[in-house]
């Protein structure tokens, strides 16, 4: 009986790359360990973000070879603090970070890289890290939050937007994701009250960026919206949606 193609770079040899890496498209999954209110752990977006890159790519390996690297764990999360729990870089040190991992894929033989992000504070910087490497390597490059990807299946087909804001922080959406992964690690006793405001719009991806002098995201409670909305149900719900956009958009990808 043949061998099923192996998915997590980590889990190959040397030589199991080599052979492979020209013709595969590789996922970087970048993400955070930072505070998520003070009923979800810290790793939730390294949790959430290497999860969809797994099955989106098991997914997309019936009609394109696709492999997925180690996450990078640390992310810029500077505007979470003071809260505890936040191990965080600098924007220059994340873009650089990302920049010699894409340097580094390439000096493996991988010529396509699509650099998944599952933390708000990269999203930018993971573009900036895909067009610098992209002019520096002959590689192809794609970058995108898994929640760009997925936005409009998540607000049309997942109603995302009637439980919180999308994605939110610690709110109702990635509450729902961690008890549909690992219930055991969300602490319902301590579900904070619930925080009005609407859901972010489809078009608030494309709003100026504005920042007030002395106010950061540490600075209130370190959550958004209502987490006690959330369920495992919802979150087995958008996991699926997500991982099934991100395969769509990786095999396009690879395709050309």
């Amino acid at each position: 009986m043949p061998m099923q193609p192996k998915v997590l770079l980590a889990e190959m040899t040397r030589e199991q790359i080599r052979a492979i890496a020209r013709e595969t498209t590789v996922l970087l999954p970048t993400a955070a360990i930072e505070q998520h209110g003070p009923h979800l752990p810290i790793v939730t977006d390294t949790l959430v973000c290497t999860t969809v890159c797994q099955r989106a790519a098991e997914i997309a390996m019936a009609d394109a070879p696709v492999t997925v690297a180690p996450p990078i764990h640390f992310g810029s999360s500077h505007h979470h603090f003071p809260h505890p729990g936040v191990i965080s870089t600098t924007n220059t040190t994340f873009i650089e970070v990302v920049k010699e991992a894409c340097d580094s894929l390439e000096r493996s033989g991988f010529r396509h890289v699509v650099i998944v992000n599952g933390h708000g504070g990269n999203d930018d910087a993971i573009r900036v890290a895909a067009r610098d490497s992209s002019l520096a390597r002959p590689l192809s490059i794609a970058a995108a939050s898994y929640w760009t990807v997925a936005w409009s299946a998540l607000v049309e087909e997942g109603r995302a937007t009637e439980i919180g804001q999308l994605p939110g922080h610690a709110g109702a959406f990635e509450t729902s994701l961690v008890l549909a992964l690992r219930p055991d690690l969300v602490d319902r006793a301590s579900f904070p009250p619930a925080l009005s405001g609407p859901p972010y719009s489809a078009d608030a991806r494309h709003r100026p960026a504005v920042n007030r002098a002395g106010q950061a995201l540490g600075d209130g409670p370190g959550y958004t919206d209502d987490p006690s909305r959330g369920s495992a149900d919802h979150g087995m719900r958008f996991l699926k949606i997500i991982s099934r956009e991100l395969a769509a958009f990786v095999v396009d990808f690879a395709r050309g």
